[in-house]
């Protein structure tokens, strides 16, 4: 905004017009010019804190209260607690928890619903998951059932990452999506083009961590990144009333692609981020994909059952901080915070300022289908709004219209 007045009421960004001439408003922010932002929306956050969403099963709520009100301090006033790939007394026990709850001063940052990330992944590109806990699904929706419960999922679940070219996955995605209603997202996978078509037009419109777990492009067969080309359609794909996809059509192949960025500098080199983006702006969302050791000091920690050594890697130029699985090479998420991919993310592309906070607000919001409500100041919205110096660090965070502070939302 420039030279120009947000006015919300009740937690919502409300249209003064009715108002002029009749009241005056209860109180005034200045923002002394600095930048005036929707809140950060973070698709893929696996823990931060000390916590993870997949591993402390057992104080699941104290997790979710500790990571929720941490990252909404950071800018990050909604986000998709993520769990990896695990058994499904995990997911029946932690999934009820980690629901759609609304953005406060008390909850902290709002809860969107989960993205479970596996286990219905290929093992060819497990990354930092468990590979005893990847399975395929031969059964159809009855395998996704006895993993997760369909009811975890309808209630609970907002997306899913799996990879398409497991067997009996491809053909239950247009199932998963009319009948659990979540999104579909590609990952952890060796799809070739052909494949990945396919599962986006059976209407798995998302990408998850672009270029990391996946095949590598290659100009014969470009794989899930091949996805980019695709445009940036609104139209969906259509079921007929068992949740059989109709004859494929251009506009379903043409829908649009969201896809992943871990822009912490080393999960992507900043050049491919640039090719991605310049590849398809409109798409680019980015994530933290953050474990439980961002906001901490070296150490060890956990990510699912997974030990993590977080510390320098001394093997590469600069020596980044980085978390790997114990005893090997393997990134485990990442510690970055989510305004800072988006400080990294202008740096790399060379984009303006309202681009690159679109990536982490917009977007993302976009890809969950809640841009009415997240990532914009349009009238309606919630009233979830960030103060941004020029260089895009934070200076002030109201979640709900109310000023979010480490006194106000009860961080010592």
């Amino acid at each position: 905004l420039e030279h120009d007045d947000v006015w919300f009421q009740d937690g919502r960004i409300i249209n003064p017009t009715s108002l002029y001439g009749l009241r005056n408003p209860d109180s005034r922010i200045d923002a002394r010019g600095l930048i005036v932002a929707p809140g950060l929306v973070d698709v893929q956050l696996n823990g931060a804190f000390g916590y993870d969403f997949s591993y402390n099963k057992s104080d699941i709520v104290a997790c979710l209260n500790a990571v929720s009100r941490g990252v909404l301090l950071q800018g990050c006033t909604s986000f998709c607690p993520t769990t990896v790939s695990s058994k499904p007394e995990t997911y029946h026990s932690v999934l009820p928890h980690l629901g759609r709850r609304p953005g406060s001063l008390i909850n902290g940052a709002e809860s969107l619903g989960a993205h479970v990330e596996g286990p219905f992944m290929n093992p060819k590109k497990k990354g930092a998951h468990e590979v005893s806990c990847l399975r395929a699904a031969p059964n159809g929706l009855a395998d996704f059932d006895e993993c997760y419960g369909l009811e975890n999922l309808r209630n609970y679940v907002t997306y899913m990452t799996v990879a398409p070219e497991v067997d009996g996955v491809l053909d239950v995605i247009p199932r998963l999506i009319s009948e659990c209603q979540i999104g579909i997202s590609q990952g952890h996978s060796v799809a070739t083009n052909e494949i990945a078509r396919r599962a986006h037009i059976s209407g798995a419109r998302m990408i998850t961590h672009l270029f990391n777990a996946m095949t590598d492009f290659h100009h014969r067969d470009p794989g899930i990144v091949g996805l980019l080309s695709a445009s940036s359609g609104s139209e969906c794909l259509k079921l007929d009333a068992n949740g059989v996809p109709l004859p494929e059509r251009a506009s379903a192949e043409s829908a649009a692609i969201f896809y992943g960025l871990i822009c912490d500098g080393i999960h992507v080199h900043p050049n491919a981020v640039k090719i991605a983006y310049n590849s398809h702006p409109a798409g680019a969302v980015l994530v933290s994909d953050a474990m439980g050791a961002m906001g901490l000091p070296d150490g060890h920690y956990k990510l699912g059952n997974m030990p993590v050594v977080v510390g320098p890697m001394t093997d590469v130029e600069g020596c980044p901080r980085a978390a790997l699985i114990q005893g090997t090479g393997t990134l485990a998420g990442s510690i970055v915070t989510l305004i800072e991919c988006v400080r990294n993310f202008r740096a790399f592309t060379q984009c303006s300022i309202v681009e690159a906070v679109e990536a982490a607000t917009l977007h993302p919001a976009q890809m969950l289908g809640i841009e009415r409500k997240k990532g914009t100041l349009d009238f309606g919205a919630d009233a979830d709004i960030i103060f941004l110096s020029d260089d895009l660090y934070v200076q002030k965070v109201f979640v709900r219209g109310e000023l979010a502070t480490p006194d106000t939302v009860g961080i010592e």
